[in-house]
């Protein structure tokens, strides 16, 4: 047991993978791939840099000397210079090349552009994999009837699955907007200290094709398409808003699902995962608390909540740059993408083992259906010869006096008896009985729900036969 403060992020949430892209040692060995990116880019276009050189920072790319640029980064103050030095220190070959005509953002915004690539992939694969398990869910409950609610009031019936839809639909929205950026993604580039590309420029004797060329070269070699057609020393900062926006609106998406499974746990319709040794309360042993859905519920707060760090850096950047974003998005930025991983995570759990209680769902479904009901039975009772305003009336009363003898006698629901001894109806028992078959009330709900995984989540899963299947098992 550590006595140092350890972020939960890493010790209780997030995967390894995630950690694993966010670590340090991700970080610089991609300074150095970015190095050598330079580097080839600059000898193809003319400069004079031996296959030797390139060879020997190949062979160091991955064997950092780490202790060499921490004790160099003590005196210079300079992480990056103290990367070039240690570099330099295994290249004595390569040593006056490395990091020519760059400054500490070709390394530094680079590498962020790269990781937030592959994070988004992740992200996007794990999004995916709750797309699947949701739509099953869903696909398999389309015809149980379940009671519908707007403000947690009961309103018309829909199904269990016709439900799992709208989550559904929230997801496929938030995978619209990963692929979005995901197609959009592009490298800061070489663009020198001011985003001027001065240094390069004179580099080449003042060719401008070969400086453009050189910007293209490095993004293609670190496999990008494109870079930042301009930018200040660093890109804009407005990108890593767009990102952490994306990432907000799958937590804004989760948290509602969440609260929603919440809310049915309390109701005893729908239940969270809950193993077979698992403690709900330490005090109340009989307690399921859905403690796997309120996880999600509060990691969710601080993605969503975190995208006022670089709303807040985009808007304070100075001209060029200034270094004040600095440690806010060595926070921001990676604890969002850990968050949500690890959101993803339960989800794919939760979603996974869902447990459905049909017979309390009808018990529910019949203390509230016969209110349902009364306009399906008042033109029962008016082709059977009744006056629809006289019936109407009799309705609103006959159902304010059920409603008092469930509220304030606590007594069962009698506005059928009710209804069925009032002449002025004209209808047996049997008849109105009739007219309460649930699934009279779910309107297209089993047609909406094939219809939507059909047409809509269907061809993402095929596409993605290949990333499916994943498998969670939670730390804690």
């Amino acid at each position: 047991m550590t006595a140092l403060y350890e972020n939960p992020l890493i010790s209780r949430y997030a995967s390894k993978e995630m950690l694993k892209l966010f670590s340090p040692d991700t970080k610089f060995k991609t300074w150095r791939k970015l190095w050598i990116a330079l580097a080839e880019a600059e000898k193809e276009l003319g400069l004079p840099i031996s296959n030797e050189q390139i060879e020997e920072l190949k062979k160091h790319q991955d064997n950092i000397n780490y202790d060499v640029a921490k004790e160099m980064e003590k005196k210079t103050r300079h992480d990056v210079m103290s990367h070039v030095y240690a570099f330099g220190e295994q290249c004595p070959k390569a040593r006056g090349i490395i990091h020519l005509g760059a400054t500490s953002a070709f390394v530094g915004d680079n590498t962020d552009l790269i990781i937030m690539s592959k994070a988004l992939n992740i992200v996007r694969n794990k999004l995916i994999n709750c797309i699947d398990r949701l739509s099953k869910f869903a696909y398999k409950y389309k015809n149980v009837p379940t009671l519908g609610f707007t403000h947690f009031q009961p309103a018309q019936l829909t199904t269990v699955g016709k439900r799992a839809t709208l989550w559904l639909m929230d997801l496929l929205l938030d995978l619209e907007d990963i692929e979005y950026l995901l197609s959009k993604m592009m490298l800061r580039g070489a663009k020198g200290t001011t985003g001027t590309q001065a240094s390069y420029l004179k580099l080449f004797d003042g060719d401008h094709e070969k400086v453009k060329k050189l910007d293209q070269l490095v993004a293609k070699k670190l496999g990008f398409k494109k870079t930042f057609p301009v930018s200040g020393q660093t890109y804009s900062r407005k990108y890593d808003y767009r990102v952490l926006s994306t990432l907000s609106g799958i937590a804004q998406s989760l948290h509602k699902m969440t609260n929603d499974i919440r809310l049915l746990q309390h109701l005893k319709e729908i239940e969270e995962p809950f193993g077979k040794n698992q403690i709900g309360s330490s005090a109340m042993a009989y307690k399921r608390n859905p403690m796997r859905s309120e996880r999600i519920a509060s990691l969710a707060r601080y993605v969503i909540t975190n995208t006022q760090n670089p709303a807040n850096t985009v808007a304070t950047q100075w001209f060029e740059r200034t270094l004040d974003d600095s440690a806010n998005r060595r926070l921001s930025i990676p604890e969002s993408f850990l968050c949500i991983d690890s959101i993803l995570e339960i989800t794919i759990n939760i979603s996974t083992g869902l447990v459905v209680y049909p017979k309390v769902i009808e018990k529910r479904i019949k203390e509230e259906l016969p209110f349902m009901a009364t306009e399906n039975i008042l033109m029962e009772a008016v082709k059977k010869g009744g006056d629809r305003q006289e019936l109407h009336e009799k309705i609103r009363v006959h159902s304010m006096n059920a409603g008092r003898v469930v509220k304030e006698e606590g007594k069962k629901n009698d506005l059928l008896e009710r209804i069925a001894k009032d002449d002025a109806f004209n209808l047996t028992n049997d008849e109105i009985n009739n007219l309460l078959d649930p699934m009279l009330f779910i309107g297209r709900s089993p047609q909406q729900v094939e219809e939507f995984i059909e047409d809509c989540i269907k061809p993402i899963l095929e596409e993605n036969e290949n990333i499916l299947g994943v498998n969670v098992e939670l730390k804690v």
